[in-house]
């Protein structure tokens, strides 16, 4: 480009110079049987400075389409780091925790099954044994749905180490991103890893509130079962003693 430019001020120069030859020089001169014509010669240099100049205005073209091409390239790079399988990995960690639920599972038809058959559905008239045995089942399923609950959350605080890395290595990667799409895939990575977390903490309130429900279902139906169970008592006892006044009176 340099070059160009101070070929160009000599030419120019020069046809400056052959200008003002015209004017003290014969249109036409001789020397040694070669004729020489300044007005044209000086026209020759003035278009060879011109074709000089668009040539220089194609190189610059060229340049700036180079450079258009090496943005364009670096927008298309992809971001060479991934977490979407450890966080794949997480979450599906997360899911066989809730499947391991013991006694009742996180099924629609289960829950229905289990309530109609030890909470909605007990049979109050059925025998003291009976009344023990249901009374046992379901203090087992609050027990049990209470360390699902614990598993459960301290999974999720397990995967905190791993969320905090994961956020480390992609802030650090969507830093050095060159282009467009390779800071596009950071965010989407980051949007990802946020989506893991709401997913460990919707596991954690439902482990939560399904152990809340239990414990809530054991002690209404351990109500209705003692109001039975004093029914019978006060029922079994002698007309007399049923009858007889307390202590002091007459």
């Amino acid at each position: 480009m340099t070059i160009l430019k101070r070929d160009l001020a000599a030419a120019s120069a020069l046809v400056l110079a052959c200008a003002g030859t015209v004017a003290s020089v014969p249109a036409q001169a001789q020397f040694g049987g070669i004729v020489y014509d300044p007005s044209n010669y000086a026209q020759n240099v003035l278009t060879a400075a011109r074709t000089l100049e668009q040539i220089n205005n194609q190189i610059r073209m060229l340049q700036n389409q180079a450079h258009s091409l090496i943005n364009e390239a670096r927008n298309l790079e992809s971001l060479p780091l991934t977490i979407a399988q450890p966080l794949q990995d997480q979450i599906r960690q997360t899911q066989q925790l809730l499947q391991q639920a013991r006694r009742i599972a996180y099924d629609v038809r289960a829950v229905e099954t289990v309530f109609e058959r030890q909470y909605r559905g007990t049979t109050l008239g059925a025998s003291q044994q009976a009344m023990v045995d249901g009374a046992e089942a379901r203090w087992q399923n609050s027990v049990a749905a209470f360390e699902d609950a614990l598993k459960v959350q301290a999974g999720a605080v397990a995967n905190i180490e791993g969320s905090r890395n994961a956020i480390g290595k992609v802030l650090s990667a969507s830093q050095s991103a060159t282009g467009a799409l390779q800071a596009a895939q950071a965010g989407n990575q980051l949007l990802a890893l946020q989506a893991r977390q709401l997913a460990d903490l919707t596991a954690t309130l439902a482990a939560a509130n399904r152990a809340q429900a239990l414990d809530a279902a054991e002690r209404a139906a351990a109500k209705a079962q003692a109001r039975e169970q004093l029914r019978r008592f006060l029922a079994g006892r002698p007309r007399n003693v049923q009858g007889q006044s307390r202590p002091g009176g007459n």
